[in-house]
């Protein structure tokens, strides 16, 4: 129930987010259709002109309109010729929502959510539609350039299909013909953050499963004399089976449609703060409302059968092998043989060679998933046989007779145990690993910040107009005013931006480089080379010296590769004289601004004053990085409440061997008590050797989260996203981890424990009342 309730919630929070995802898509117009677009508003004139020479085209604006605790996305569309697009669909159903929308006081289609906010003074009458994104009004394009105070239109969408005969568009405008590629963006962009989810998902399930193997095993372990008295009845071999798996089929269903249910409450409590973070990730609206989606429902309880049934193959297998006049005397069902542990080590030793051929010949994004599925599993599987050699290690310590027949019985209690400390061993390595990577990410991504916002203050001007203004009023009191400036074009076939810098020490002294050729800085000045980001340089396997196209007449050789953790696009530098003769007419907005740092609060003021900028078009340096470390924070905010959930569900495991266990080990403890240790000592020794255990799965712990982590930064991150990380170690979090294991063991241990203290003295007894 526990393993589907994390897996099933983990899909419907996924699900839900990429259903908002569509709804985005087609509601901002990110369909694969083409769009028109000019070096900056695209005038009425130009829409009125290609719909009189017979062009389909549409006019799209877009903006955000500040309301008095957030803001509302503005989507301005003209409702007669737009593309169909999910959102109007009250305006075709009849009555007066139509004339409503066209006429001059308007009218705005907003999701149900939303409409809360819109309750203020000045703002036209609303709708709702549940298509609609949260923090999203489809108004008509008219409304919107009024309460955006623009003019033209951001752009204009061309239908798929047009009329025949049409005259070409060189003769009827000079705008800029472009393939939309944004397409299926946030998808893109949150991926990372969903296949963090599903790793954690899926790693759940697996120690949920653990979970279940031992739960069974153990449950037919103790009803072997049942099982022998059916079998000497006359019950046959193929009915029986039958019967013991209708019965897990059974049991597997039930728990599953309650892992279902409490899945869908664990994510209705998850999705406020996944919205929260994907909201300021990646700006991607996601609905804090829950829906339910068959889809996930049914894979969560397939995947649950599925795993009980695996869960309980062996046990079954075990039944059917079982002679049918077999001792019927109980004891632990995990008492493996020598050679079981051998042949079980051996099948650990082989999954972990595959896993180091994977990570070093794999070379893709499944290579890396397969090699991390063998490392876990290979360790997983190796782990008995571990714990039996470290604690025949102990055995050699100077000790007294308690001792040694603690160790002893620590060593009798590996192989019922296993699976549990399993399920242990693998929370603890996700732990390590994931806090591994985690903090690796943060220290060199709060260096790289260091590094790339070297400037004081980031203002954008709204128009080129006011940035002739800005710029003139800011040269004089900055030390330098370096433009950030760029042109979006495809550079290998992907959609990419090319950045254009003036030679300045900013760049020079700060700019963070992976590699690069002796004079890089000079060849970009110059525009006789050019830097591109990591992950162009992966995806498209360029190296130093290789020539770039740029354009089909411009092409530069490599000069050097910088980091750029975060991007999904390419991204080329070049000197700012080599790109403006290219693009000339291309506006340049956006400024770093070098200048004293205790003049920028002084200058943020004046150009609040004086210019009327909005407080997110002047923002210095510090606010930047304390920004884009909080959201660092949020995006893995999730995935550590899931660590906590899977170290939680792992303690769940070892509570429910020990009680199992708890019964089949009275012959054990019994002889025990009759030398003269009261049940009290008993239970101390239990718990000792419960802790003795955690803390050497979680020693054998820490190497394998380390590997974990560097597969996760050295393969599967590159893989995935196009960059690399470099790794660093954290000891003070492993003793932390350490004392969550033994917290966890202690939790585990206190039932059994508490059971045994009051546990009578004629049960002892009863166990010398029978050979055994």
């Amino acid at each position: 129930m526990l393993a589907t309730a994390l897996w099933s919630g983990v899909q419907a929070v996924n699900a839900e987010a990429r259903a908002s995802y569509d709804r985005a898509a087609a509601d901002l117009g990110q369909t694969p259709l083409r769009r028109l677009t000019g070096d900056g508003p695209v005038p009425i004139a130009e829409f009125v002109a290609l719909r009189r020479a017979g062009w389909l085209v549409s006019p799209v604006i877009e903006g955000d309109l500040p309301l008095a605790t957030d803001s509302l996305r503005l989507i301005g569309v003209d409702p007669l010729t737009t593309p169909p697009r999910p959102g109007l669909e009250p305006l075709l159903e009849g009555g007066d929502a139509l004339p409503r929308f066209l006429s001059v006081d308007g009218l705005m289609i907003v999701a149900p959510e939303t409409a809360p906010l819109l309750d203020g003074p000045g703002l036209p009458p609303h709708i709702q539609s549940a298509q609609v994104p949260p923090g999203t009004a489809l108004v008509d394009f008219r409304l919107a350039q009024r309460l955006l105070g623009r003019d033209g239109v951001d752009h204009l969408l061309v239908a798929r299909e047009q009329p025949m005969g049409l005259p070409p568009l060189s003769e009827v405008t000079d705008l800029t013909l472009t393939e939309d590629q944004a397409g299926g963006d946030l998808a893109q962009l949150t991926r990372s953050f969903h296949l963090n989810l599903t790793a954690f998902g899926l790693l759940a399930f697996a120690v949920g499963l653990f979970i279940v193997q031992s739960a069974i095993g153990l449950a037919f372990e103790q009803r072997r004399s049942a099982i022998r008295t059916l079998r000497a009845l006359g019950v046959p071999l193929r009915r029986l089976m039958a019967l013991l798996a209708a019965e897990l089929l059974a049991l597997a269903t039930l728990s599953g449609l309650a892992g279902i249910a409490l899945g869908y409450v664990i994510a209705a409590a998850l999705l406020p703060g996944v919205a929260a973070t994907l909201r300021g990730l990646y700006g991607a609206e996601v609905s804090g409302q829950l829906g339910f989606d068959p889809l996930w429902a049914v894979s969560a309880l397939a995947i649950s059968l599925l795993g009980a049934a695996a869960a309980g193959a062996q046990s079954l297998w075990r039944v059917s092998q079982m002679p049918i006049l077999s001792p019927a005397q109980p004891r632990a069902w995990a008492r493996a043989s020598q050679r079981a542990i051998l042949t079980q080590l051996a099948v650990a030793v082989a999954l972990l060679a595959l896993s180091g051929a994977l990570a070093f010949w794999g070379g893709s994004l499944v290579a890396g998933f397969a090699c991390l599925a063998a490392l876990l599993i290979g360790a997983a599987l190796a782990l008995p046989a571990l714990l039996l050699g470290l604690l025949a290690l102990l055995q050699r310590a100077p000790r007294g007779v308690l001792g040694e027949w603690l160790l002893a019985d620590a060593r009798q209690q590996v192989p019922p145990l296993s699976l549990a400390l399993m399920a242990l061993l693998l929370a603890l390595a996700a732990n390590i690993g994931v806090g591994t990577m985690v903090g690796s990410f943060r220290d060199t991504f709060t260096g790289w910040l260091d590094q790339r916002l070297a400037a004081e203050l980031y203002v954008t001007a709204r128009d080129p107009a006011e940035a002739e203004d800005l710029r003139a009023y800011l040269e004089p009191r900055a030390d330098a005013l370096l433009p950030i400036w760029s042109v979006d074009l495809p550079l290998r076939g992907a959609p990419a931006e090319v950045f254009g810098i003036v030679d300045h020490a900013t760049y020079r002294d700060n700019w963070p480089l992976l590699d690069a050729v002796p004079d890089v800085w000079d060849r970009v000045a110059d525009g006789t080379g050019v830097l591109i980001n990591e992950q162009l340089a992966r995806r498209e396997d360029i190296a130093l010296g290789a020539r770039l196209e740029i354009t089909p007449d411009w092409q530069l050789p490599v000069a050097g590769v910088y980091s750029d953790y975060g991007n999904t696009r390419g991204q080329a530098i070049t000197g700012i004289d080599a790109l403006s003769q290219r693009f000339p007419d291309r506006p340049r907005l956006r400024y770093a601004v070098r200048l004293p740092s205790y003049q920028v609060s002084e200058v943020q003021t004046a150009l609040r004053a004086d210019f009327g900028l909005p407080e997110a078009n002047a923002i210095d340096q510090s606010a930047v990085k304390r920004f884009s470390l909080d959201v660092f924070d949020r995006t893995f905010l999730v995935s550590e409440a899931l660590n906590v959930l899977t170290l939680g569900v792992a303690a769940f495991a070892m509570l429910t061997s020990l009680l199992s266990l708890s019964g089949l080990r009275l012959p054990q403890l019994a002889p025990v008590w009759a030398l003269g240790l009261t049940p009290r000592r008993l239970a101390i020794f239990e718990v000792a050797r419960t802790v003795l255990l955690a803390l050497l799965t979680c020693l054998l712990a820490i190497p394998l989260g380390l590997a974990l982590a560097w597969v996760l930064l050295n393969i599967v991150n590159v893989e995935a996203f196009g960059w690399r990380l470099p790794m660093t170690l954290f000891p003070a979090d492993w003793i932390w981890l350490a004392l969550w294991a033994t917290l966890a063991a202690l939790a585990a241990c206190l039932w059994p424990v508490l059971r045994l203290t009051r546990l009578p003295a004629a049960d002892l007894l009863r166990v010398f009342a029978n050979e055994r």
